[in-house]
């Protein structure tokens, strides 16, 4: 009998679940953060595995924005953490899906004034059985259901919002290391005009408040030059950041970034199908009906509580050499409340879902609208810079002929070059506000999501 009741004791633990400690060490946690690269051989096999082709040369040379995304999805820990509330979100189906166990009692009852020829004993054994009423337990999988698909939507609006991060680092380092150049350039030509003013001062042709003009435009470049690498050094920081490496991994790495090239596919992102389709089917919308429907579920979850579940509770006796049953049947009586204030805790909550899903969608359409409109005056205002830049280059070209004849001296070229620069600067900055604007206008319509596969979003990457 004692063996039959240890099988039955190892068979109920064998399916219990054992404690194993994980701890956390900041050393080793920091060093592996310190460790990640653009050339580990587990990024590489992501990489292929996604892009469905091998790399013969690894690293590769240059990375485009596109390939950086998805080492940015492989690396960085906002999507680790998503992955992981998912995970906390499904392990919330297997509690709501949970039946109630029974309960057994067991009372060894004792007589002491019994006869000698009665055994004093009467021991009784009652087993409560819970039975939930109402679909109870359907709700609570409902609700468990729509909560698990909100926690997994949110890894796509994780997803989405660290490409959006690393195209605006990566556009800002592209401009900064452009305007770099651009004022490197400006700088010379200035040195040059600085020279010659400083020539002529000597030899009386000019007063020194002309100079003092020059400096002060002089000193204002360096100024801007000094800007411009503070900016590059910071954008590459921030790049880094938006992929998940430390600034070091960037080291000789080619980032690609064209400014000149244009957004592809423009008209459709700005067509009323795509808007139509972002207010119906952007991963944050979905995410915010998907937590709508999970209010709904559990209003009625607490409407089904007010009708009582029922336990029932066969038990067994044995009195003085008489075997007694019985079975008692027993439920909560609702009279003194029905279940009121969860109730409108519930409705209230329900119509705050809708009031964030509403909120949320006029969002969107702004921030469609604001995306489209400075999209639009980007790329006039880019028109017009390149029209400006075209027509003061021919005025440099004219110039060099002239100065080739005689007809001009070499002070009037490089006041037209450095004319020439400022132009390329402003005409940078207008290609930066196209490329900026194109970026809102993906991130208002969400279309990248199109292109996403599961393996990106869903857990089971290597880690």
């Amino acid at each position: 009998m004692n063996q039959k009741w240890t099988i039955v004791a190892l068979v109920l633990l064998a399916g219990c679940v054992r404690y194993q400690p994980r701890p956390i060490l900041p050393t080793q946690t920091a060093a592996n953060l310190e460790a990640r690269a653009l050339d580990d051989s587990a990024l590489k096999e992501f990489l292929e595995k996604i892009l469905q082709r091998r790399f013969e040369l690894w690293p590769p040379k240059s990375w485009d924005f596109e390939t950086l995304n998805l080492a940015a999805l492989y690396y960085h820990p906002s999507l680790d953490v998503a992955r992981a509330q998912w995970q906390v979100a499904l392990g919330g189906n297997k509690t709501a899906a949970a039946r109630p166990n029974p309960i057994l009692s067991a009372v060894p009852g004792y007589n002491i004034s019994a006869t000698r020829a009665v055994s004093p004993w009467f021991p009784s054994v009652t087993l409560e059985v819970p039975i939930e009423t109402a679909g109870k337990r359907g709700h609570r999988r409902a609700q468990a259901g729509h909560l698990s698909e909100s926690a997994r939507l949110n890894i796509v609006v994780t997803a989405l919002q660290v490409r959006s991060n690393l195209r605006a680092s990566l556009i800002d380092l592209t401009a900064a290391r452009q305007r770099e150049m651009l004022l490197q350039n400006q700088k010379s030509i200035q040195d040059k005009i600085l020279q010659s003013l400083e020539q002529q001062l000597q030899a009386g042709a000019i007063s020194s408040s002309e100079l003092t003009l020059v400096r002060i435009n002089w000193d204002k470049i360096r100024l801007d030059l000094s800007d411009a690498q503070q900016q590059k050094a910071d954008a590459l920081v921030r790049v880094a950041g938006a992929i998940g490496v430390p600034v070091k991994a960037l080291d000789g790495v080619d980032l690609a970034y064209d400014l000149s090239a244009q957004p592809p596919a423009v008209s459709d992102l700005m067509s009323a199908e795509a808007r139509r389709q972002a207010l119906e089917s952007r991963a944050d919308i979905l995410a915010a009906l998907a937590e709508y429907a999970a209010s709904q579920s559990a209003l009625q979850l607490e409407i089904a509580k007010q009708y009582p579940d029922v336990h029932l509770g066969p038990g067994y006796q044995y009195d003085q050499g008489d075997h007694k049953f019985s079975l008692a049947l027993t439920a909560e009586l609702p009279l003194l409340n029905q279940n009121q204030g969860p109730i409108s805790q519930a409705e209230a909550r329900r119509a705050e879902a809708a009031a964030r899903f509403n909120a949320l969608q006029a969002r969107v359409i702004t921030e469609i609208d604001r995306a489209a409109a400075m999209y639009r005056v980007a790329q006039e205002n880019l028109s017009t810079w390149e029209s400006l830049a075209a027509s003061q280059k021919k005025r440099s070209e004219a110039m060099e002929a002239q100065l080739k004849v005689g007809a001009a001296d070499q002070f009037d070229l490089l006041n037209t070059q450095i004319e020439l620069s400022a132009n390329e600067l402003l005409q940078l900055n207008a290609r930066v506000k196209l490329q900026q604007s194109f970026g809102a206008l993906e991130d208002a319509v969400q279309r990248p999501i199109d292109s996403m596969q599961p393996s990106l979003i869903e857990p089971g990457r290597p880690p």
